[in-house]
């Protein structure tokens, strides 16, 4: 049925078809810009639906289905009471025994309902499909009764008057996990090997006026788990858990005739064995698979192919089984618990991010985040999704296990519009820095906003209400960049102040805290040095209250500060208006905002304060950012003897280590390097090198973040109490060579310059 304010199909498993042509994604990160662009949008093309969630009533269990139609999403799912938006489980609660319907518009019950019962076990609506005509309702699952009149496992639904049918009956041995309805047909995917009494393994197809059995047969091997009709209803796409349709070999996806059930197109390989399909979903020119996986080295991630030839036009690689999956606009949304990207370019492994978008023709992430949790049951978050209209306003619908919507309490369902667009960008974190005299550095940390990539920046100085720069930058949540703009309107010796705004161009932030600097009259020794030997990282921890690392080295390689380390740390390790950072020893670190190519040949450099005994990682490289590494070298720890060790991969865990000490409570300054044959690895301390192997000049070639105050020791020599360094930490360079005696002993002359 077509929508006519909207242009959409409904039907399938009830989710809404969009059939507009897809957009192309928004081009890569913007740096700052001189004053005056056009603000950001507040959606980034091709998104089309906010990341901010509707008030939308609750159920006190698991939503597995989901249709719509005319304004009314219906849900089915393992349930028995529905609660209002807020309120807490057991508070405001009113039956709806495995189903509910609700108004698109509101989040509100309707007056339909419908009991889903079985004598014994566990009754559940696993399937939701809506006839092309909207005035059925068919409803799959494990259950003998709707409303006390019996069925087996499959009912159809009068949606005028929200009653049983009482001509549509016919016997289903087994769970219906998926449906799929033409005006005459309703196709049905589970756990069945009978329907109507005839054998039908997984797939069978009955008739919509009397639910007679039809010759469609596509027996499979193994569950099947979605059933979805391609636009023009010449075939029918299969997905679920098995290898053989009709005893050829296919395994998880198939497309078949719509008549007879026989092959249309096989893909023997093409998805691993250990993964299957969990749901599908088309637009006008593609269809679309969720996928999961279980074990390592699975696929987890969405599959978009051509309706044309039925092939490939592109997979994803995040790892995070996949759920649900709806198209509108243009765009792919998908329900999973993706947890880790970086094989496709994006977050690296961390905690589960549950609501993605894709353009239909490319599978780069989108700006689109908002989130729920893993919650009840296996959990896995989000289970179905569906789209709705009411009036000239949007929907999308999400049901599942979570038990919370963008961190806040909301159990099983949760919707989201194409508008309006409230939230606002986080505030941005800004740092000054003044290493070049007559001017003073604003840098700063790209914002975060849930659906929006490209954000406008306003710095205001010195109490003006009037801007006095305006740049844009694109930031998502894993990569926020830092930006910089230099104000040279200010005399040596002056003191000036800055604010800033971030904004999507419909919302704004909240100004930033106030920051100060004192134009500097001289350049300072130690860190002009710095830079001029090359540093391509260079933090000094001078930001005072944030999570941002600010690069004074030019490269705007900045970093997250992770659990909140002490800032403003003083006396400082080197003479000047800098101050240095403290760190826990337990829990808190930084790592750089940019992911790196393992360099061949580098340098680490910086300073330690401490009188720990439990030693710690003081600077290393790894492959994870929230979480500790499980592939960790190019390092620097202390023992809890309190000496140092330098180490790397290569061919095994190389490592050095001084002979002296350096847990005094003093200022010591820590350079190790590792360069080619005849220089190898070198470790110096306070200017002198302590200790050195020239023969192992290399280390694990994977790419990975800097780490600093924390990450993973497991299996390294003498490894300490502790992963995590507790102590001060200050003036943190990398340099992309190995540094020379001469140029370490250089630096520590400064340290009083």
């Amino acid at each position: 049925m077509m929508n006519g304010s909207t242009g959409q199909r409904t039907g399938g498993r009830g989710r809404v078809r969009a059939v507009s042509a897809a957009l192309g994604l928004l081009a890569g990160a913007l740096t700052a810009t001189a004053a005056g662009p056009s603000p950001a949008a507040a959606l980034t093309p091709p998104v089309a639906i906010t990341a901010d969630d509707l008030t939308t009533w609750q159920t006190n269990g698991i939503v597995w289905s989901m249709a719509a139609d005319d304004g009314v999403v219906y849900a089915g799912g393992t349930f028995s009471t529905l609660r209002p938006p807020t309120a807490a489980p057991g508070t405001g609660e009113q039956p709806a025994v495995n189903f509910a319907a609700f108004d698109a518009a509101t989040g509100v019950p309707t007056d339909c309902s419908l009991s889903f019962t079985i004598s014994s076990g566990t009754a559940t609506v696993r399937a939701l499909a809506l006839s092309p005509d909207g005035e059925t309702l068919y409803a799959g699952g494990q259950f003998g009764a709707v409303n006390g009149v019996g069925v087996s496992n499959i009912a159809a639904i009068d949606t005028a008057t929200c009653t049983p049918r009482d001509d549509f009956k016919i016997s289903v041995t087994a769970t219906v996990r998926a449906l799929a309805v033409t005006a005459d047909t309703v196709y049905l995917g589970g756990d069945f090997n009978s329907v109507g009494g005839q054998t039908r393994n997984k797939f069978a197809a009955v008739t919509t006026a009397g639910a007679s059995l039809l010759p469609f047969t596509a027996n499979a091997d193994e569950v099947a788990r979605a059933v979805e009709l391609t636009p023009d209803g010449q075939n029918v796409l299969l997905g679920g858990d098995f290898f053989r349709i009709n005893g050829t070999t296919t395994h998880a996806l198939a497309v078949v005739d719509a008549t007879t059930g026989q092959l249309t197109k096989s893909y023997p390989g093409f998805i691993h064995n250990n993964s299957t399909v969990q749901d599908i979903t088309t637009d006008a020119t593609g269809f679309y698979t969720a996928n999961e996986g279980t074990g390592g080295g699975v696929f987890d991630g969405r599959i978009a192919m051509d309706l044309s030839d039925f092939q490939q036009r592109w997979r994803d690689t995040c790892l995070g089984a996949t759920q649900a999956v709806a198209v509108h606009s243009g765009v792919l949304y998908s329900g999973s618990h993706a947890h880790d990207c970086s094989s496709m370019g994006a977050f690296p492994d961390q905690p589960r991010k549950h609501l993605l978008a894709q353009a239909v023709d490319d599978p780069q992430l989108l700006p689109w985040f908002p989130d729920t949790n893993d919650g009840i049951g296996e959990p896995v978050g989000p289970r179905v999704m569906t789209q709705a209209s009411s009036g000239d306003r949007h929907y999308l619908w999400v049901g599942g296990e979570f038990t919370t919507v963008n961190s806040k309490p909301q159990q099983g369902l949760t919707r989201f519009a194409d508008g309006p667009d409230t939230g606002a960008p986080w505030v941005p974190n800004v740092s000054l820095s003044t290493l070049t005299p007559g001017q003073i550095d604003v840098n700063w940390q790209t914002s975060f906003d849930t659906d929006d990539g490209e954000l406008t920046y306003r710095i205001y100085k010195d109490g003006s209400n009037t801007p006095i720069h305006t740049a844009t930058g694109h930031s998502v949540f894993w990569d926020r960049p830092q930006l910089t703009w230099t104000d040279t309107d200010g005399a040596p010796g002056e003191t000036h102040s800055y604010r800033m705004t971030a904004s999507d161009g419909t919302n704004t932030s909240t100004r930033s805290p106030a920051r100060s600097a004192t134009v500097a009259s001289t350049t300072e020794a130690y860190p002009a040095r710095v830079r001029a030997d090359g540093a391509t990282l260079y933090w000094r921890y001078d930001e005072g209250t944030s999570t941002f690392a600010h690069d004074s080295s030019g490269e705007l390689n900045n970093g997250f500060l992770r659990n909140a380390p002490a800032y403003r740390q003083t006396p400082a390790a080197v003479a000047g208006p800098s101050t240095a950072i403290g760190f826990n020893g337990s829990n808190e670190y930084a790592y750089s905002n940019r992911q790196h190519p393992a360099p061949p040949r580098f340098s680490v450099e910086t300073w330690i304060k401490t009188t720990t005994t439990r030693g710690g990682k003081i600077i290393g490289f790894g492959n994870l950012t929230q979480q500790n590494s499980t592939r960790h070298d190019k390092h620097v720890y202390m023992r809890n003897d309190g000496r140092l060790t330098f180490g790397v991969q290569s061919g095994g865990m190389r490592t050095v280590t001084t002979s002296g000490a350096y847990n005094d409570g003093q200022w010591h300054h820590v350079v190790a390097t590792q360069g080619p044959w005849g220089q190898g690895m070198a470790l110096y301390v306070d200017g002198q090198l302590r200790t050195s192997n020239t023969l192992v000049t290399g280390n694990d070639n994977r790419p990975g973040y800097w780490r600093i105050g924390g990450d993973n020791l497991a299996n390294w020599p003498s490894r300490p109490t502790s992963n995590f360094f507790a102590g001060q930490i200050d003036e943190t360079a990398v340099y992309p060579t190995a540094l020379t005696a001469s140029q370490v002993s250089a630096h520590y002359a400064l340290r009083n310059g």
